[in-house]
């Protein structure tokens, strides 16, 4: 926090700041929200297209679920402040919780809030995640600050850019606000509801559907006794019907046909997905294109999970921590790793080349598989016997001097 967030933070009445947490916490038990509509048409669109269920609670789980962690020249630290970040960021909520929380409103809303308070010192006390359809970025017009007005209970609040964690999907040039995927996605559910809508009229529709055939004997007094008593029956839906000599009675087979349903989702899921950018194996497409699960996720990784991430880390690293304690190398990280470890053999092959080659000791793989470190020489870089730096001088190789050796010998 520099000095102008510091005096924004102490110009910002303590009854202010309090009274939105008050109503955070008072408001938790979620009461006021029965009936009513949380995200507006996006809450709607995601509680009854399941395609778009299916990615939002993927990519919100994943983010939350990966290890999030502070670090000091690659070395992890864990603090009391980091305590307080990590499970009491607010009364009612872990940072995996809220995370989880703006993941979801970012993937509907486009955008994910959530306010920093803090103490009298200008250091963190607590994060609060806010419905997004509550808040609005505005540019205060003499100094161009980016402010955020928050509505709350019939009031209305600004805070400072600085006091607010913001992720969102892309926006346009001069927008401060990020685009809603279901917005940008209207289209295709509409014409995807109206498919299914017309499909399910055409299977109610359909009845079953039989074939009278009479020989020529038969009369035309004959004809319609035997359609009046097989009216009846179908009627009846059951019964008796006596099948006279010289009348056949065959059923005509009316089978749904759901192609035109089928490739009409098929479309609406690939749409779905690249909106979202996910592989759209993840929506249960073809998979035929990948060789393995560590290439798919590494597909994921890199195009999905990587920028997302990086703004949570931005975000955090700016807004959370202190500019002495960035200058120091301080920032916070999400682990990727975990989702890059692959099969048995793959991460078997993994550790196995880190170790001989020198840049990973054995407890650092003892560790990535949730194992305790051993200390002593497993604590230690090793490197492979026949392997040797590029600038050292070939006589000094062990090959060569037994080899020198055994000369000597025969002379």
């Amino acid at each position: 926090m520099n000095r102008f967030q510091k005096i924004i933070n102490r110009m910002t009445p303590r009854f202010i700041r309090q009274s939105v947490i008050k109503n955070y916490q008072t408001n938790s038990n979620f009461k006021q929200w029965f009936g009513k509509t949380f995200f507006g048409i996006e809450n709607s669109t995601l509680e009854t297209n399941e395609n778009i269920f299916s990615v939002v609670s993927r990519l919100a789980n994943t983010v939350s679920s990966l290890p999030f962690k502070k670090y000091l020249s690659y070395e992890q630290q864990f603090d009391e402040s980091m305590d307080k970040l990590m499970y009491w960021p607010n009364n009612n909520q872990t940072l995996d919780q809220i995370f989880n929380v703006m993941e979801v409103s970012r993937n509907t809303n486009g955008n994910g809030y959530a306010l920093i308070f803090r103490d009298i010192r200008g250091l963190f006390e607590q994060l609060v995640p806010f419905n997004p359809n509550y808040v609005e970025p505005v540019l205060e017009e003499t100094t161009n600050e980016l402010w955020y007005r928050v509505s709350n209970n019939g009031k209305t609040y600004f805070f400072h850019n600085s006091d607010m964690i913001h992720v969102r999907h892309i926006a346009g040039n001069g927008n401060w606000k990020g685009i809603s995927p279901i917005a940008v996605l209207k289209n295709s559910n509409d014409f995807d509801k109206a498919v299914r809508t017309f499909s399910l009229k055409e299977m109610e529709s359909i009845r079953d559907s039989f074939i009278l055939k009479y020989d020529t004997s038969v009369d035309d007094e004959k004809k319609q006794a035997i359609v009046d008593n097989f009216k009846m029956f179908y009627e009846e839906n059951g019964g008796i019907l006596i099948q006279e000599p010289g009348v056949t009675i065959e059923e005509m087979k009316r089978n749904f046909v759901a192609t035109d349903m089928k490739i009409t989702e098929g479309i609406t899921r690939d749409r779905i997905a690249n909106v979202y950018n996910v592989p759209s194996i993840f929506l249960n497409s073809d998979s035929s294109s990948f060789s393995s699960n560590e290439q798919l996720m590494q597909l994921f990784v890199n195009m999905t999970l990587t920028p997302i991430v990086k703004q949570y880390e931005r975000e955090f690293n700016k807004k959370i921590l202190l500019k002495n304690e960035r200058v120091k190398g301080y920032y916070f990280k999400f682990n990727l790793m975990g989702l890059l470890r692959g099969d048995s053999d793959a991460r078997q092959k993994f550790y196995h080349g880190g170790i001989r080659d020198g840049w990973m000791v054995p407890d650092e793989a003892r560790m990535l598989e949730e194992m305790p470190p051993r200390g002593g020489k497993a604590s230690e870089l090793w490197i492979s016997g026949d392997m040797y730096p590029q600038d050292m001088d070939p006589s000094l190789r062990k090959s060569n001097n037994s080899s020198n050796q055994n000369v000597v010998k025969k002379d």
